[in-house]
């Protein structure tokens, strides 16, 4: 038995606990000796007098690292019961078992040193309590934690080193694979590499990934993945997925460039683990290019990480595009706000409108400012088209080309997956053969497995007879009949015939953006960005509501009652306040309605309406007669047509007057009920 200074009877009543740790699982396999040292620490504290039954091994924590607690349910139920003061005495083989991250350390140091727990290691004993003690195991605790730092540091640079030379082994994705002499070749497997080039070639026709998933699921055409659980050149063919093909297009190792370093790890969050997150091509450690075999060059690269970036919609932090997509408003994803610079979204419900919301908060506030699309949208394509020369489309040997070019690619990969799944048939029946019949479980499971790849080539032949092929070559006759009627891309555009999709592709073309800045309520200045930096601007009229929100509203309502006031008939303001430039606030010519509305609105009527609201004495006009004498007035100017009933217009106020006199009315109603042939009634005289 081995006494010490530091042991007293308080520590023997309570337990020993030996803490045992290693780094990883790997350490936990090949290092054995070092996990037999530690587990002898068990011996060790029966030699310092704790019994058998009060020794505590805690090994949960194998495989564990020891930079940070977090994880390691070994040392939490470790703290634990010291703190509730069951433990005397804590052995381990160095103090870098128990801890390599200081601020873990020193937490357990002090627990120790209050609860009276000590600290044992293969150099000695130590009391957490005493001056000399909490030095020595502070110090060992700081070089544990330099150590840490300065082995991965060694390792890094090695690491970091051979990866200058572009000689460490990188992961590959599929498509790639490693010789027998460690040479970075493309994939054995014919499929593997014309499936990976239609998958590119489908990306830059589409400019999508979500296009590109798409295309492969109409086609019926599944994508290579790499099979993690067995050797590089193990591949297996799973339906097309926008997680997957976007990794894809990201990975510069198909533009034959070697890249190290295009990730770093994010710091634990409290609660949670450590993140792997992209870094910008800038920060890349290593870039060697032409290291590889290439599927596509680098500028293919450039443009297709254009493309992505281009795509991604996030309006607030990186102002891109986003793809084309079916909307009406065709400035989607170029419009910008002339106030404050932010991109503007659209709103399609209560109005189609370009909107710039971006300061406006949760509880209230208003949009910074609101734009409807119409008058916007034509003005623009008008100066788009005044821009381009509208090139006639009489290359259709040139598309069907394309279109061909594209078909046979298609066609050659699903004859590629055509010829795999009869291979996979083929060796599923020689399995089924070479079994022993009489080992029946067996046979049935093989047999289950043809029947399955058999199903599996059915269904692909029977899709490629459905898929079939679109775009004959041009005869002689018809080259004829479309130089003679092919329509101009002006025409198609007016016509119809391209979708919203293909309008917005076609003005992204030259169109950078389009600045819009709404000064007033009827008014709204327009800049287009051309690709270059040219720009062109005007100011455009905007429909509103009401006269109150136009510039000229005022002036067109005095110069309305004006004119009205002065005895001039309503379409005759119309025709002159039209001519002067004057409109209505939707935009339209001001027609004989919109003066007559302000006229009432603001109390002033025609002497037609003065004669209604106020009558003349001694007069009554013919409706109002007519509705005296109990009769339809209809039949009253039927009689006027047919000249039974002549009556002229009164000279003043342009209507038909009648005398308030009982034989005049008399005389009028034997008129309207038959019993008398014509009637002439006097005019009034001015």
């Amino acid at each position: 038995m081995i006494k010490s200074e530091f042991i007293q009877a308080r520590h023997l009543e309570r337990q020993a606990v030996v803490y045992l740790r290693q780094s990883s699982p790997q350490q936990v396999l090949q290092h054995q000796e070092s996990l037999q040292l530690q587990y002898a620490l068990t011996e060790r504290a029966r030699q310092y007098g704790w019994d058998a039954t009060q020794i505590q091994v805690i090994d949960t924590d194998l495989g564990l690292t020891g930079s940070t607690s977090t994880g390691r349910p070994g040392f939490q139920e470790l703290v634990t019961r010291v703190n509730r003061e069951e433990v005397g005495i804590i052995f381990a083989y160095d103090v870098t078992r128990l801890a390599r991250n200081c601020t873990d350390w020193y937490q357990l140091l002090d627990l120790c040193g209050y609860r009276g727990c000590l600290v044992g290691d293969q150099d000695g004993l130590y009391d957490p309590a005493t001056t000399n003690g909490r030095l020595i195991l502070g110090l060992k605790g700081l070089i544990a934690e330099l150590e840490l730092h300065t082995i991965k540091a060694r390792l890094q640079a090695g690491l970091l080193n051979k990866a200058r030379r572009g000689e460490l082994a990188l992961s590959l994705p599929v498509g790639l694979v490693r010789d027998l002499a460690g040479r970075v070749v493309k994939h054995a497997d014919r499929e593997v590499r014309d499936r990976l080039d239609l998958i590119f070639a489908t990306f830059l026709r589409t400019k999508s990934i979500h296009g590109v998933v798409r295309t492969l699921a109409t086609q019926k055409l599944l994508v290579p993945r790499r099979d993690r659980g067995r050797d590089d050149h193990a591949v297996v063919w799973r339906r097309a997925t926008v997680p997957a093909l976007s990794s894809l297009f990201r990975n510069p190792a198909y533009a034959g460039t070697y890249v190290y370093g295009r990730t770093r790890f994010r710091p634990r969050t409290p609660g949670g683990r450590a993140r792997k997150c992209p870094l910008p091509p800038e920060q890349w450690q290593v870039v060697i290019p032409d290291k590889y075999p290439a599927y596509i060059d680098r500028e293919t690269y450039s443009r297709i990480q254009a493309m992505l970036r281009d795509n991604y919609q996030e309006y607030a932090r990186r102002s891109s595009r986003g793809p084309a997509r079916s909307g009406a408003a065709l400035l989607q994803g170029l419009a910008y706000c002339g106030h404050c610079g932010n991109k503007m979204t659209v709103q399609y419900h209560a109005g189609s409108r370009y909107i710039c919301n971006r300061h406006k908060t949760a509880s209230c506030g208003k949009d910074c400012q609101r734009v409807v699309i119409g008058p916007v949208d034509a003005w623009v394509v008008q100066n788009f088209w005044e821009a381009l020369v509208p090139a006639e489309l009489d290359r259709y040997d040139e598309a069907i080309a394309a279109l061909g070019a594209q078909q046979r690619q298609v066609q050659r990969a699903r004859a590629l997956q055509r010829d795999r799944l009869r291979y996979e048939a083929q060796l599923a029946e020689k399995q089924f053969r070479l079994v022993d019949p009489e080992n029946r479980l067996v046979a049935a499971e093989l047999e289950r497995r043809w029947e399955q790849a058999l199903q599996a080539l059915r269904q692909a032949e029977q899709d490629e007879e459905a898929l079939g092929l679109c775009g004959k070559p041009m005869t002689t006759e018809l080259r004829k009949q479309v130089q003679a009627n092919c329509p101009s891309l002006r025409q198609m555009w007016d016509d119809g015939r391209l979708s919203n999709v293909c309008k917005k592709e076609l003005l992204r073309t030259l169109i950078d953006k389009v600045v819009l800045k709404r000064g007033a309520a009827d008014r709204c200045e327009v800049r287009i960005v051309w690709k270059g930096g040219d720009w062109t601007a005007t100011e455009l009229r905007l429909p509103v509501v009401r006269y109150a929100e136009m510039a000229d509203g005022d002036a067109l309502v005095a110069e309305v009652l004006r004119r009205a006031k002065a005895g001039q008939p309503d379409k005759q303001i119309a025709t002159e306040l039209t001519a002067a430039g004057y409109h209505a606030p939707l935009c339209a010519d001001l027609s004989v309605d919109s003066v007559q509305r302000i006229r009432v609105q603001y109390g002033v009527y025609s002497k037609k309406t003065e004669v209604l609201r106020a009558g003349l004495l001694g007069w009554l006009t013919l409706g109002q007669a007519v509705k005296h004498l109990g009769e339809h007035s209809g039949w009253a100017y039927y009689l006027i047509r047919q000249k039974r009933l002549q009556i002229q217009r009164d000279e003043q106020t342009g209507l038909y007057l009648v005398r308030d006199n009982k034989k005049v009315l008399k005389a009028l109603k034997e008129l309207l009920r038959g019993k008398q042939f014509s009637l002439v009634i006097q005019p009034r005289l001015s």
